[in-house]
């Protein structure tokens, strides 16, 4: 009763204090981006623009779709657990509503700060979303073995880290990953590895029959699974440039995940004995080619290379449910739940290494000439931009998550490039 007493108290207290200083922090920094204020009318006139080229009507639908991943999408493909089901759509749908607010003030602290002010537009609200996609990611690891209050700690350590790393990656080292694959999926995976690894306890392996389905329970983490199969294409292309980059980000991606579908089915029904399918196979070894591409979404890919791609995460990402867990599990005591690194973070470091092969590849012949030189010097200056001046430092030349994949950098008199 002591217990129950103190939890009645805490996670309210909790909760209203996180608010409150999100009011405050809000009220201090946060202001409206150019093309959300009331002025907009003024830079119409200035700029000769129509409502229609404002950003929100080219952004807002991707940025719907992405809403829909976080909070229907990744809370009930955990639903799978028959005493967790509560808790995964409920606990998810608290840190996504806390994780949003706190990724905004981090990230606009690292990325949109002018005159002292955080200027929030529609993609801030895509690049919040894509932080909260990485604690949701998380969440999968420590699913039912924390409180909320645990949860929403968890969810402040992590979105700040998420945004160091963010601007380490985005930023200073150029990275190009559109669709996050190590940004959002790798980091997520393992800092959620990382959290369950310090939570462990040996008590934990006597409750085995909690990590048991039934029907109803996976035909819910199915809805979960279809939710983010379908809008995993608007995810990976949400913030690309405008044009041919966004279109093939979704082109790629929608050809990932077609392909991995299909090994994914098959690598399960050949690793059953009777050569049966595993749900959990299903729900979520059929999503890691949307992972994998994620890097190389908007690079020149090719509709056949992303296939390759989707086919062999499938295979790689189902092996790692029937091999990897239960090792990760018996020897290094890390009980990964929902099993986010067959998921998220195996498939991650692949998009890192194709997107990196693919980023080495690039060149004129491949991308034309205009393409090519448009992707190093996109504000056409005629100059190809160091590292330390890509673009505008609050969004890059069109949004963080595309810089460009070549730069040129000289310290101590060394060129590298």
């Amino acid at each position: 009763m002591a217990w129950n007493t103190n939890l009645r108290w805490r996670l309210p207290l909790t909760c209203l204090l996180l608010q409150g200083a999100m009011v405050i922090l809000f009220g201090v920094f946060v202001r409206y981006d150019f093309q959300a204020d009331a002025h907009w009318w003024t830079g119409r006139v200035r700029r000769n623009l129509s409502d229609q080229e404002n950003e929100f009507y080219y952004r807002y639908p991707s940025f719907e779709d992405v809403h829909v991943m976080v909070f229907v999408g990744f809370g009930f493909l955990m639903t799978f657990l028959q005493r967790y089901g509560f808790s995964a759509v409920g606990f998810n749908f608290l840190l996504a509503a806390f994780g949003i607010q706190w990724a905004l003030l981090m990230q606009g602290w690292f990325h949109s700060f002018q005159d002292s002010h955080i200027l929030v537009g529609v993609e801030n609200l895509i690049n919040a979303d894509f932080c909260v996609a990485s604690v949701c990611v998380a969440f999968g690891a420590v699913l039912g073995k924390v409180s909320p209050i645990q949860l929403l700690i968890m969810t402040f350590f992590q979105v700040t880290l998420f945004a160091v790393n963010e601007f380490i990656l985005l930023n200073l080292l150029q990275v190009k990953d559109a669709g996050g694959s190590m940004t959002i999926h790798t980091f997520g995976a393992y800092f959620g590895l990382t959290v369950t690894r310090i939570l462990y306890r040996r008590n934990l392996e006597q409750s085995k029959e909690r990590e048991s389905s039934v029907y109803q329970s996976d035909l819910f983490a199915m809805i979960g699974t279809l939710f983010l199969w379908m809008y995993w294409p608007s995810f990976n292309s949400a913030i690309s440039y405008h044009g041919d980059s966004q279109h093939r980000a979704a082109i790629n991606t929608y050809c990932s995940l077609a392909a991995c579908v299909l090994t994914s089915v098959a690598t399960s029904s050949a690793l059953h004995k009777k050569g049966k399918l595993d749900m959990v196979h299903i729900q979520n070894a059929t999503l890691a080619g949307g992972v994998a591409v994620g890097t190389a979404a908007e690079m020149m890919l090719m509709p056949y290379g992303s296939l390759i791609v989707g086919f062999l995460c499938g295979i790689f990402s189902t092996l790692g449910f029937v091999y990897l867990t239960p090792f990760l599990e018996s020897r290094l005591q890390i009980q990964d739940t929902c099993g986010i690194n067959n998921l998220h973070g195996i498939p991650g470091i692949i998009g890192g290494i194709v997107g990196a092969v693919t980023a080495a590849s690039a060149s004129p012949e491949v991308y034309g000439e205009e393409g090519f030189e448009g992707e190093l010097d996109p504000k056409n200056t005629g100059k190809v931009p160091d590292l330390w001046s890509l673009g505008d430092p609050g969004h890059g030349p069109d949004g963080r998550h595309h810089c460009g994949a070549y730069f040129e950098i000289t310290i101590l008199g060394t060129t590298f490039r």
